[in-house]
């Protein structure tokens, strides 16, 4: 595998759809802001337009043609920002998610027809696209599948081609029921999964989705930040990323000491460290989706994969997610 570098970028065939993508996506959650919905916060902190802005066009300089938002992602500022940059651009690739609604203050969920199509719509225009290239059901569940109407909803847009491709964003653990309603009723282009070098719970199916023809999207190649090199004891967030609630301080500490054991020697410098994470997902054959921080150009990744480690990690990563669920459920 190329190395990926300023002034190289290798593109692939996302799944058996006619979009071409970059190997390293712009994910575009951190440049929504410090969104909060009621006291909950939905973003990672305060962000800077004009920064971010700067990010998507760098990104662009380095060779990336795909992006990645969502309509909850700062309630829409995100799509607004990939909009009024490179919204009217052809050579870009540009995917977007819906499901995930603010109502009444509240977070929640909806995946009825109605909404679906509605919510393509406001995205059409905040993004200033005649149409979506990949659009994502965001994290619906096997239950909301079954009902139909998100299918339906999904089918009608491609028919009348406000988007090109559809498919779903699924679930951080458990993603297993949920890909395979739709591989097996043959629904759908491509999944978005978590993927990194403690959280491979989804390489069985991403192994099905691959021989299916499926594209793959792999999110949080860093986990939140854990696996950068950069958080310690010392580390907090404020009260608008969500990660303050998600990253308690014990599991900071924990990652610090797994970070913290990689061998003198495994890498030349610390120029190389990047490209671990890359080079784990990219192994794997399918397509790798950054999540970028503008703020801090390109996270560090110094983390050693070993049988003691990933287990200890994954124990961690359970009780995040188990947290995680308390907090979006309260």
């Amino acid at each position: 595998m190329k190395r990926i570098n300023k002034y190289k970028m290798n593109f692939r065939k996302f799944g058996n759809t006619e979009l071409i993508v970059s190997e390293i996506g712009f994910g575009a959650w951190a440049i929504g802001g410090g969104a909060m919905i009621g006291n909950t916060p939905i973003g990672w902190g305060d962000a800077n337009d004009k920064t971010s802005k700067e990010a998507i066009y760098k990104s662009l300089e380095a060779g990336i043609n795909f992006f990645d938002t969502a309509d909850i992602y700062g309630l829409g500022h995100s799509e607004e920002l990939i909009g009024n940059t490179i919204g009217a651009r052809k050579d870009v690739v540009i995917a977007s998610k819906a499901g995930n609604v603010s109502r009444n203050g509240a977070f929640t969920t909806d995946y009825s027809k109605e909404h679906i199509l509605k919510a393509c719509e406001a995205s059409l225009k905040r993004l200033k696209r005649a149409a979506i290239d990949f659009y994502q059901l965001h994290s619906a569940r096997l239950a909301d599948l079954q009902k139909g109407e998100c299918i339906e909803a999904m089918q009608q847009l491609k028919q009348e081609g406000k988007i090109r491709y559809w498919g779903l964003s699924l679930p951080t653990f458990d993603p297993a029921s949920e890909a395979e309603y739709l591989l097996n009723r043959q629904l759908g282009s491509g999944f978005q999964l978590v993927l990194n070098i403690i959280n491979r719970v989804s390489v069985p199916l991403m192994k099905d989705a691959n021989a299916a023809g499926y594209g793959i999207i792999a999110r949080m190649p860093l986990q939140f930040g854990l696996l950068s090199g950069k958080f310690g004891s010392q580390t907090s967030f404020p009260d608008n990323d969500h990660r303050k609630r998600r990253l308690p301080k014990e599991i900071i500490e924990e990652y610090s000491v797994v970070i913290n054991t990689t061998p003198v020697g495994m890498f030349p410098s610390e120029n190389d460290y990047p490209q671990l994470p890359y080079q784990y997902i990219s192994s794997r054959h399918y397509f790798f989706d950054l999540i970028y921080n503008p703020e801090k150009t390109l996270l560090l990744a110094k983390a050693e994969e070993r049988g003691a480690t990933i287990e200890n990690g994954e124990k961690m990563l359970r009780i995040q997610a188990e947290e995680s669920w308390k907090i979006w459920n309260s």
